[in-house]
C-alpha cells in the first residue's frame, strides 16, 4: 500500500471507531482500534526505534516499554515494572521523538 492508502484506511477505521462508540459496541471499537495502531506503524520510520532503550506509551505516559528487538512493525521486549514474558506491541504505541 501506499502511503496515501494506509492514511485512507486510517480514516476509514477511525470513523468505524465513532461509529462504533456512538453505538456503544465496545468489541468493535477496540477491533477497529487495533487496526488503526498497527497501519499507523507502516507510517514510522524503524530507524528511530532504538534496541535496549526504554519509552514511554503514547496513550499512558505512566507506562513505560524496553524494546529489545524489532520484527516488522512490532516492537518485542518488557513493560517496565510488568509481570508479563516478552511482549510485542505496534511501535505506534512508542513515543518517539518528533524529527525536525
Amino acid at each position: 500500500m501506499t502511503r496515501r492508502e494506509i492514511e485512507a484506511y486510517i480514516a476509514e477505521k477511525r470513523e468505524a471507531m465513532r461509529k462504533a462508540e456512538m453505538l456503544g459496541v465496545e468489541n468493535e471499537y477496540r477491533v477497529n482500534e487495533r487496526q488503526v495502531l498497527i497501519a499507523e506503524s507502516y507510517l514510522i520510520d524503524l530507524s528511530q526505534i532504538e534496541k535496549g532503550k526504554i519509552y514511554k506509551l503514547v496513550s499512558n505516559e505512566d507506562h513505560y516499554f524496553k524494546v529489545e528487538y524489532l520484527k516488522g512493525v512490532f516492537a518485542w521486549g518488557f513493560f517496565i515494572g510488568g509481570n508479563e514474558k516478552e511482549t510485542g506491541i505496534p511501535v505506534s504505541m512508542l513515543q518517539l521523538k518528533r524529527k525536525g
